[in-house]
């Protein structure tokens, strides 16, 4: 179990992440931290004031999932199933700090192995399973966004020498082959590269 002390004052930020933990306990759903908090665990902060996670949830039991993040204090931004059918994302804005939350709904293949791999954090006395950060490269060189490639970077530089680089490397090149892309690997090495 790592251990993680935030040295900003983030409290809203832990008291949502508490309340996600509860509801995940209470509703018996895996689930996992990424997305800009996590590169702030694993990396450099950066400013963000939303959080998000994935989530295992059987059709069965999206009911005692909805009524868990309810009794936590979560309420959907907009109640439109449609859109959650679509994007695979429930929208959620904890009510107390008004920070928003996206629930993404994990799908089979590499998001069961994310959820497998995630790593227990202790964030201001809350056990948080987070993406690995290996996974957690993989998925910002996947989004590819400008901030996503720095985050990418901070991860890097804060733990280049504990990552299993081979692993990003050969996770990317299924991605490249089971999207028809070719740039993914080429991005991760350009950011590799500027550790040398």
């Amino acid at each position: 179990m790592h251990a993680y002390r935030r040295a900003c004052d983030v409290s809203a930020l832990d008291d949502v992440l508490a309340a996600v933990a509860a509801a995940m306990h209470e509703s018996a759903t895996r689930w996992y931290l990424f997305g800009a908090q996590a590169a702030t665990l694993w990396g450099r902060p950066r400013l963000t004031a939303d959080v998000d996670i994935t989530a295992e949830i059987p059709l069965e039991r999206m009911d005692d999932f909805l009524e868990a993040m309810k009794r936590q204090g979560f309420a959907l931004r907009f109640d439109d199933r449609e859109f959650v059918n679509r994007t695979r994302v429930f929208p959620f804005l904890h009510h107390r700090t008004e920070i928003p939350l996206d629930v993404v709904l994990a799908g089979p293949g590499l998001e069961e192995e994310f959820l497998d791999r995630a790593i227990n954090v202790q964030v201001e006395g809350t056990t948080v399973p987070v993406i690995s950060p290996e996974d957690l490269i993989v998925t910002k060189v996947l989004a590819g966004r400008p901030k996503d490639i720095e985050d990418v970077g901070g991860v890097l530089r804060e733990r280049a020498e504990s990552l299993d680089i081979s692993r990003i490397r050969r996770t990317l090149r299924l991605l490249e082959e089971a999207l028809a892309q070719s740039d993914l690997v080429v991005a991760f090495e350009t950011e590799l590269e500027k550790l040398r």
